[in-house]
């Protein structure tokens, strides 16, 4: 069963995943926290200095570490009976409280440092995130839903690479669609929506310069956050994917870009 996790609108968690200090991230962090803390209360999971350990594995399990069967499953139910670890539950507190998430990291080998994909692994369990089916509709409470459902993301990324080489037509791929397991596959997946990719490109060849220049930006930007509207993808409950978790055919008919998964 998923417990809905009602957000505190005036509440913010910046999860940052980056290990240097005097970093152009560190640098990011320092000049995003102080301008959306004019808005919001801030909380921050620093994950290098909190140490954090991102490996999903018997501890999380409680007593329930000598069962078989799905590990998912059994941390949800590790969930249900209060047997997380510490530092899950605390990280669970601090979603359940932000109305507002933000998520920072480099870009490494096309996506986030591994830390933070432990984070997802381990904070956004069954029971918490997402759930059973719904009653009433018999669809998983899943992609639009879920316990974390009410809330938006920031995705905040540093890129080496230029506009162009990780655009639409780049060798790299779209940034947009190499990022669609976070923002579609974990956010979506927990019904949180998420905001447009806060990009900075060019990033390991910033001089003080180009670093002074991105963090004003990004500043500004998150002055006027709350105006922005999410870039909201279809919802499995709504009957695009009847039958099936493949979308309808007559829906974007001939198509298998991931935009097809945009709400129109």
């Amino acid at each position: 069963m998923t417990i809905a996790h009602p957000p505190k609108p005036d509440t913010a968690l910046w999860v940052y995943a980056h290990p240097r200090r005097d970093s152009l991230n560190d640098r990011l962090l320092q000049a995003g926290t102080k301008a959306l803390s004019q808005q919001y209360d801030v909380a921050v999971s620093d994950l290098y200095a909190q140490g954090f350990d991102p490996v999903l594995s018997d501890r999380d399990l409680g007593d329930l570490a000598d069962r078989r069967g799905n590990i998912a499953e059994l941390a949800g139910e590790a969930y249900a009976t209060g047997q997380l670890p510490a530092d899950v539950l605390a990280e669970q507190a601090k979603v359940a409280a932000a109305g507002l998430l933000v998520l920072q990291f480099p870009l490494w080998w096309y996506g986030p440092p591994a830390i933070l994909k432990g984070w997802f692994d381990r904070v956004l369990t069954s029971g918490f995130a997402y759930g059973d089916d719904d009653p009433e509709l018999r669809v998983p409470r899943r992609y639009g839903d879920g316990g974390l459902a009410g809330r938006k993301a920031l995705v905040v990324v540093t890129a080496g690479e230029d506009e162009r080489s990780i655009g639409p037509r780049g060798i790299s791929g779209d940034l947009d669609s190499l990022l669609f397991p976070i923002t579609h596959g974990v956010l979506w997946y927990v019904g949180i929506e998420a905001l447009d990719l806060h990009v900075v490109h060019d990033a390991d060849s910033f001089g003080p310069e180009e670093v002074d220049r991105e963090a004003e930006r990004l500043a500004a930007r998150l002055a006027g956050v709350d105006g922005e509207r999410p870039r909201l993808f279809r919802r499995l409950r709504d009957g695009d994917y009847a039958g099936t978790r493949a979308l309808r055919e007559d829906l974007a008919p001939g198509r298998t870009d991931l935009d097809i998964h945009l709400a129109e």
